[in-house]
């Protein structure tokens, strides 16, 4: 009589938690039963580098999976290692004890395969969709085969069974279907295939099935017959373990039309491998178009993870910053140690390291693009540019030396987009600063009068048409000791033939302009003179460090914060709107009100800011017309 074994105490509580999933996704108990396989067949590959009459020939070895629906169950088999019973009561006595590990130990395994499985936890996941599990298993160099089986938390059974080949095979019974959960898809041979394929492709010994397809029976032209043949349904070796010298753009092309990580073709790719403290390899690509929710909350950044080519994420958000959110490949990695989860990772330690080479590889990447292949570049910038001016903006600017060489900005020169290098470069000596003109457009910004003086003297603006664009340049503050500066700010630092003039002017029309500030009230800090207008009657000029643009993008926000910039009205003397100003001040009260509201909205609306009353504004302009 076969007697029933319990669990030790704490090992019960953590099946009853596993069979109520402690893993949030209960696909992955064939990812862990799999690996265990892969497992089993390493520890032959370790014991043949020490043992002389125990050969192995990699062709030998594989795993199988087999699925019954008509009796409920799913069977892995490998042609591994094998238990004891000793170590069946041990490995599957006592959950989380991994007899991998212990093997792995003790022979002080570092290099070559690596021991990826943990059988005891990552066995027990199985219980998440079987009612019962059932292990036959012999040991190499035993002549007893032995039979575990359990139905749960209430214990489990040993006893001698048949079984004429080294290696293990478990069985699972499928629990039957629930409202919630359907059970039998993991019966399905479609189904089984693709988990196969997401999480195990890369275990490097053929997972072979019964495969059924459809094919032309032999005599006639158009009859189909359904057949079923074995097939290996995994890869086996990945690219990132290939050398890449034997790999072409197209084979990384085709990887990441496989992986599904977008429908564009990538830009630019980087195949890592690093060998030193910390082992892993990666590959990494810079898409070509943003993705459609990328700028929605369903968008989820991060690099597919696997340890020892198993996928553990899907999106492991903590490999890439935000900024390069953008990014898509994979990162395998031999070192990182797995939780009882195998999602969450224990020494993240390891992974911020990783996640650090990383970021420096993805920068370098970006650099090389925009120094060697500058079409590409400008077409990944007007995708993902936005991303990195607000990886400079967030975060206090903590990253903004690491992104202010990636920025380009159109140029009033060059009529193209040009980085803050190339506008330093070739400055005059006498600029003093990097002029800047926000607004809504390229178009919209050429015909703005403050762009009038510094233009004249032949100095290059750049044009920001992006809402974050001035902030993050004000997070910037200067770019190689050259301090940006906008074309409406209130000192351009540009010296003018008629500045002592303007200055001049300014003491002898102070009444005017004080007369004009008690009109407009509250909307104007000052009124003045322009040194900057050439042709344009009038403009608003700001002071400190609310602009124009900023005020309208932090009023258009949901909070609505009601936000103003420091205004200043300033008149062109040169103009003949100034001579009549100048003349109604003198002679007519009225007028000279009418004539400064006038000029106010006139300003706003080259701004593109609303005129506080449009009636208003419509009669005014009637009145000077009649």
């Amino acid at each position: 009589m076969t007697v029933k074994q319990q669990f030790q105490a704490e090992s019960k509580r953590l099946l009853e938690m596993m069979i109520h999933s402690i893993y949030s996704n209960k696909e992955i108990f064939l990812r862990e039963l799999i690996s265990n396989a892969s497992d089993a067949i390493d520890k032959i590959y370790y014991r043949a580098l020490t043992d002389d009459s125990l050969m192995f020939n990699k062709d030998d070895y594989f795993i199988r999976i087999e699925a019954d629906q008509a009796n409920k169950t799913l069977k892995i088999t490998d042609t591994g290692i094998g238990m004891t019973k000793e170590e069946l009561e041990n490995n599957l006595g006592v959950i989380a004890k991994s007899g991998s590990r212990a093997f792995k130990s003790e022979n002080e395994l570092k290099d070559g395969y690596d021991i990826i499985g943990q059988f005891g936890v990552g066995f027990y996941s199985a219980f998440m969709v079987a009612d019962e599990v059932t292990v036959i298993s012999k040991a190499l160099g035993a002549e007893t085969a032995y039979k575990w089986h359990s139905d749960g938390a209430d214990g489990f059974t040993i006893e001698p069974a048949e079984k004429a080949e080294v290696g293990t095979e478990i069985t699972l019974k499928i629990k039957e279907n629930t409202e919630d959960e359907q059970y039998e898809e993991y019966l399905d041979e479609y189904r089984v295939q693709s988990i196969i394929k997401k999480y195990s492709d890369f275990i490097r010994y053929p997972i072979k099935m019964d495969v059924t397809t459809s094919r032309l029976k032999e005599g006639t032209e158009d009859e189909f017959e359904e057949v079923t043949e074995e097939q290996i349904i995994n890869s086996m070796v990945p690219i990132w373990r290939k050398n890449r010298n034997e790999l072409t753009d197209e084979d990384y092309e085709n990887f990441y039309t496989e992986k599904h990580y977008g429908f564009d073709k990538p830009l630019a790719h980087a195949h890592i491998s690093v060998d030193g403290a910390i082992r892993y390899n990666a590959i990494l690509y810079i898409p070509e178009k943003m993705p459609f929710d990328f700028y929605t909350k369903e968008y989820e950044k991060g690099l597919e993870l696997y340890s020892s080519g198993v996928l553990i994420m899907d999106k492991c958000a903590e490999l890439l910053p935000d900024y390069y959110s953008f990014v898509k490949g994979m990162v395998d990695s031999e070192d990182l140690s797995l939780n009882i989860s195998r999602e969450i990772l224990q020494q993240d330690r390891q992974l911020k390291a990783i996640a650090r080479n990383i970021e420096t590889r993805i920068t370098n990447v970006l650099k090389s693009l925009l120094k060697d292949d500058r079409e590409k570049y400008e077409t990944f910038f007007e995708a993902f540019g936005r991303q990195l001016k607000f990886g400079i903006y967030n975060e206090y600017g903590a990253n903004k030396d690491k992104l202010q060489d990636l920025l380009l900005f159109h140029s009033s020169n060059e009529k193209k987009l040009v980085s803050l290098d190339e506008y330093v470069e070739r400055m005059p000596d006498e600029q003093k600063y990097i002029y800047y003109a926000s607004g809504d457009s390229i178009d919209r910004i050429e015909k703005m009068p403050q762009t009038e003086l510094v233009a004249d003297k032949g100095y290059e603006i750049f044009y920001f048409t992006d809402e974050i664009d001035e902030f993050t340049i004000r997070m910037l503050m200067n770019y190689k000791e050259k301090e940006f500066r906008s074309v409406s700010s209130g000192d351009l630092g540009i010296e003018t033939d008629d500045t002592d003039q303007t200055e001049t002017d300014d003491q002898e029309n102070k009444e005017l302009f004080e007369s004009m500030k008690e009109i407009l009230a509250s909307k104007v800090k000052d009124v003045r003179l322009s040194k900057r207008l050439r042709s344009h009657p009038v403009c608003i000029a700001t002071e400190g460090e609310m602009s124009i643009e900023m005020e309208k993008i932090l009023n258009s926000l949901p909070n609505n914060q009601q936000v103003q910039a420091d205004k200043i009205l300033e008149i062109n003397p040169n103009h003949e709107v100034f001579a009549a100003l100048k003349t109604a001040y003198e002679n007519d009260q009225d007028k000279f009100n009418l004539y400064t509201n006038v000029l106010y909205n006139q300003a706003l609306l080259i701004e593109g800011l609303p005129v506080e009353d449009p009636l208003e504004f419509t009669n005014n302009i009637c009145k000077i017309m009649v």
